[in-house]
């Protein structure tokens, strides 16, 4: 599976998460996004989708917001602790789309997930409350990523 990730702000490629994502067999694109030029972080994002036709976007907090401005047609979203409503236009994602957030999370309120997940009209379920904080980098918000990918590359909505 070929998966386009979306560092958050003042995050560099090759992190903990995509390196994951890597290390269990997938293909990941991990562009360095501009952290003070939101549209070029989403040009340079596109770009990549463009380029690569991944099977599903992961976006991580700013990276997840970068995500949901991009024109990305039905391919799935996974998306952590997104931070939609401090950068870019979209308020609403594709059905589909998965959320993972910490209940713990100090950066961007569960309550912003929560809300995305209403106005989306995307079923509960599609919030996976997983982890001990923002970054989502301990075994269990790993795991559930990787779950989480996978599954939203097999399900109906996806192309």
């Amino acid at each position: 599976m070929t998966i386009l990730f979306l560092h958050g702000w003042h995050s560099v490629p090759g992190g903990v998460k995509p390196s994951y994502l890597a290390r269990h067999g997938h293909e990941v694109i991990n562009p360095p996004l501009d952290d003070d030029d939101f549209a070029q972080a989403v040009r340079t994002a596109q770009a990549e989708y463009d380029r690569h036709h991944p099977d599903v976007i992961v976006g991580s907090s700013r990276g997840g917001s970068v995500a949901m401005n991009l024109d990305s047609g039905s391919t799935p979203l996974v998306l952590l602790c997104p931070a939609w409503r401090r950068r870019g236009t979209a308020t609403t994602v594709k059905p589909g789309t998965a959320i993972l957030h910490s209940e713990a999370d100090d950066v961007i309120p569960i309550a912003d997930s929560r809300e995305l997940v209403r106005a989306s009209g995307l079923p509960e379920s599609a919030l996976i409350v997983v982890g001990t904080d923002h970054r989502l980098a301990d075994p269990e918000p790993l795991a559930a990523m990787l779950e989480a990918c996978q599954g939203a590359a097999t399900s109906p909505e996806a192309r």
